[in-house]
């Protein structure tokens, strides 16, 4: 991950509401190896004085110019909290090892099962239970001192690209934590939203199991953007939440000729109808485009894949008439329903003329 430090104007901006443990931490992890942390710490406005004091906090700009100052110059992304160096680029390599996923869950998978290839001191497990996903880690080794600060920054890491990817807010359900509550334990809500529990059996976040379903949102271009400032995602927190939207989705495809009228679709998803159009505005769309995309989406399917007649096809997607579902579909897509289903078969003719003339020998 590239570091791009904040400028002292931006050092001096936003709510100190890092913990100065976190800080510690790093400076415990230049001292593990016998380095001096003053120069980090200054470039980061940090006054040595302030590590003393147990409730002090930082701004997330500092957090930021002091974690990745330390990662270069320790030349570990790790901060001192394995048995080996974890080299500049480490996380950079598992976020390129699931970019390609088609869906979340696939993503956290390879990213738990290649993470094992950076260390097997801790090991995360993913797992699905009752409608539920867990991402879990297991500790092979005593982490000593820096264990709260590997165990919050493993997880936070995982949810902050987890969140980028699919570019959505995930709620959390739950998040545990294997260790009596520190004096700063105010400070997980920002980022861990939702309940924190302390002396747990493991270091562990829950989740909807539905969120797994959503599509990766990004490519390479946008991984290299992020990758030049990655350390924000460890406390950005998104307010777009796609699964409202995906929820919407699957219960249209259902039944596309159905009539879907918003007192339905919220009392599927036990929302009212305030909360569902409200949400739904919170993330650009409404009802109605959502259920003119179904429509359209099944209708060109079966434009393409099938031969029936365009009048059983309106009735199919929800039509009372051939005609009004002619002009929708036009509105849609440009083109008549007749002639979208023609143009697509006038590209299949080429290939179909080079099949028969193969077949006759030409």
């Amino acid at each position: 991950m590239k570091i791009l430090a904040p400028s002292p104007a931006e050092l001096t901006l936003g709510r100190a509401a890092t913990p100065i443990a976190f800080i510690r931490a790093i400076v415990l992890g230049y001292r593990q190896r016998g380095m001096d942390p003053a120069s980090a710490l200054r470039q980061a406005q940090i006054p040595a004085g302030l590590l003393d004091d147990p409730a002090a906090r930082v701004t997330a700009a500092q957090m930021e110019v002091m974690s990745g100052i330390a990662m270069q110059e320790l030349d570990d992304e790790a901060l001192g909290w394995f048995s080996r160096r974890l080299p500049w680029g480490s996380y950079g390599m598992l976020c390129r090892a699931s970019l390609t996923s088609p869906t979340l869950e696939v993503a956290l998978k390879r990213w738990c099962r290649h993470h094992r290839l950076l260390t097997d001191d801790i090991v995360l497990h993913f797992g699905q239970q009752r409608g539920g996903a867990t991402i879990r880690i297991a500790e092979n080794t005593a982490l000593g001192r820096l264990r709260e600060f590997c165990l919050v920054s493993s997880l936070r890491y995982l949810l902050g690209y987890a969140c980028w990817l699919v570019d959505s807010r995930i709620a959390l359900a739950e998040t545990t934590f294997p260790f009596p509550a520190p004096p700063h334990a105010d400070a997980y809500r920002y980022l861990f939203p939702g309940p924190v529990r302390f002396e747990a059996e493991s270091a562990a976040l829950s989740f909807d199991a539905r969120y797994l379903a959503l599509p990766v949102r990004r490519d390479e271009r946008a991984l290299q953007t992020m990758l030049q400032r990655a350390l924000p995602l460890t406390v950005l927190q998104y307010r777009r939440d796609r699964l409202l939207v995906h929820s919407v989705g699957q219960i249209l495809a259902a039944a596309p000729a159905a009539a879907h009228t918003a007192e339905d679709v919220a009392a599927q998803l036990n929302l009212s109808v305030r909360t569902l159009h409200r949400q739904l505005k919170d993330e650009g769309v409404s009802l109605q485009r959502l259920k003119n995309e179904a429509r359209r989406e099944r209708a060109a399917r079966l434009l393409l894949q099938t031969r029936k007649p365009i009048k059983q096809i309106a009735a199919a997607v929800g039509f009372d008439s051939e005609k009004s579902f002619a002009r929708a579909f036009r509105d849609w897509t440009g083109v008549a329903p007749g002639a979208f289903r023609a143009g697509a078969a006038e590209h299949l003719h080429p290939q179909e003329d080079a099949s028969a003339a193969k077949r006759d020998g030409a």
